[in-house]
């Protein structure tokens, strides 16, 4: 699958879960350690605001702070849904995908930052809707993509503290559970009850 597809979909999936998300969940627990839904949104969010002016090849600096603190106002929902368009919009913008992004790790090549965007995404998706309890498979071709590249950088992740340690999955676990493993996530994770 070809990188935006695959990036599309996860930032459609992302922002149909958090429309998802009932009134009264925003402060549910997520499987990421001290994250609530509605601080794990309010990243996610940030991230794709961050995105639009780094793929345009704005500097850190040049970006200053302006997406610091809350992002997702009254309206989360409503600021996913824009957030992610405009990511979109600035991700298939001609020559994007050529550019060099200035990260906080370093210059980095705008494809590269691209799957760290899907995958973000795709954990981050299905982070909430473990939290709120509606279907968390994730598009499958999707997955495979990231999966893929995954492979090749969990080592880093895991040195740079990025992510969880690996859990443990069956063998024969769907290659959707494994990626999740890799990020550290239990695929049967559940709120407490």
């Amino acid at each position: 699958m070809d990188l935006l597809e695959a990036y599309r979909r996860s930032l459609a999936e992302f922002v149909d879960r958090v429309a998802q998300v009932g009134p009264g969940q925003w402060s549910e627990p997520t499987p990421c350690p001290d994250w609530d839904v509605r601080t794990l949104v309010n990243h996610m969010v940030s991230e794709d605001r961050w995105s639009v002016p780094l793929l345009a090849g704005r500097t850190l600096d040049e970006v200053g702070s302006r997406f610091d603190g809350d992002v997702l106002g009254s309206d989360p929902a409503t600021a996913a849904r824009e957030a992610a368009a405009q990511a979109e919009i600035a991700a298939i913008h001609p020559g994007a995908v050529d550019r060099t992004v200035h990260l906080s790790a370093g210059d980095t090549p705008a494809e590269e930052y691209l799957r760290q965007l899907l995958a973000e995404h795709l954990v981050h998706g299905w982070d909430v809707a473990v939290a709120i309890g509606v279907d968390p498979r994730l598009d499958p071709d999707a997955v495979s993509a990231c999966a893929r590249w995954f492979a090749g950088r969990v080592g880093d992740y895991r040195r740079g503290g990025l992510i969880q340690p690996q859990m443990r999955v069956p063998a024969d676990a769907d290659e959707q559970d494994h990626l999740l493993a890799a990020f550290g996530r239990d695929p049967e994770w559940a709120p407490a009850s």
